[in-house]
């Protein structure tokens, strides 16, 4: 059993911060360094994140900090992954076009990226980019999937959300949040659709060759 004797040799500031860092990581799974620095920073600190994984790893869990790209965050323990009946209280199964929208919010952070420089886009350039893969959301889905994805950590944005020149910040949390198995099988269901329409279009490139040939 690990020895948690530490928590009360804490300053009081200290202590405050342990427990909002271990808090609001079990709520949220991302601390964002562009979104909430001091906690963050107090992450980030390779003794205090010894502390609190000593403190997470009684209940299964640890911190991972990406210093590259200011991302904190919360995963289970190598040790505790596959153990049966340990329910993930961080992890969230997006439905399959809001999975489909977090993919296009990946690609569209990707072609912007910069270690420096925050990474915005418009809304409409991501219904351009949805429109692009052929996925149809309503306003209502766009909106609820917009703030379930700013509850995580993963984007931010203004209350013009519903215009097209509304702007939306892309975390780089983003890169780090998407469930394997979920991945796959909507990548799988592109390269079919790409497939399915590749074929259509051999098959109409024939038809069409026949008809000059007659």
């Amino acid at each position: 059993m690990q020895d948690l004797s530490f928590i009360s040799n804490m300053s009081d500031e200290d202590a405050y911060l342990f427990k909002r860092c271990v808090r609001r990581l079990l709520d949220t799974t991302f601390l964002v360094k562009d979104k909430e620095e001091k906690l963050y920073q107090f992450v980030a600190s390779e003794s205090n994140r010894y502390d609190m994984n000593q403190y997470l790893a009684v209940i299964g869990y640890k911190v991972v900090v990406e210093e590259q790209m200011g991302v904190a965050m919360l995963q289970p323990n190598d040790d505790d992954k596959e153990t049966v009946g340990l329910k993930r209280l961080n992890l969230y199964h997006f439905d399959q076009r809001h999975m489909k929208l977090l993919l296009v919010l990946w690609l569209l952070f990707l072609e912007r990226m910069g270690y420096e420089e925050a990474v915005y886009v418009t809304v409409g350039e991501i219904i351009d980019k949805c429109r692009l893969y052929d996925i149809e959301l309503t306003p209502v889905e766009f909106k609820k999937a917009y703030a379930t994805f700013r509850r995580f950590c993963l984007i931010d944005y203004s209350d013009d959300i519903t215009k097209e020149d509304g702007a939306v910040r892309l975390y780089p949390s983003l890169q780090f949040c998407m469930d394997i198995g979920q991945l796959k099988q909507v990548m799988a269901e592109f390269v079919e659709q790409e497939d399915f329409e590749a074929a259509d279009m051999a098959d109409l490139e024939e038809a069409e060759s026949e008809e000059s040939d007659e």
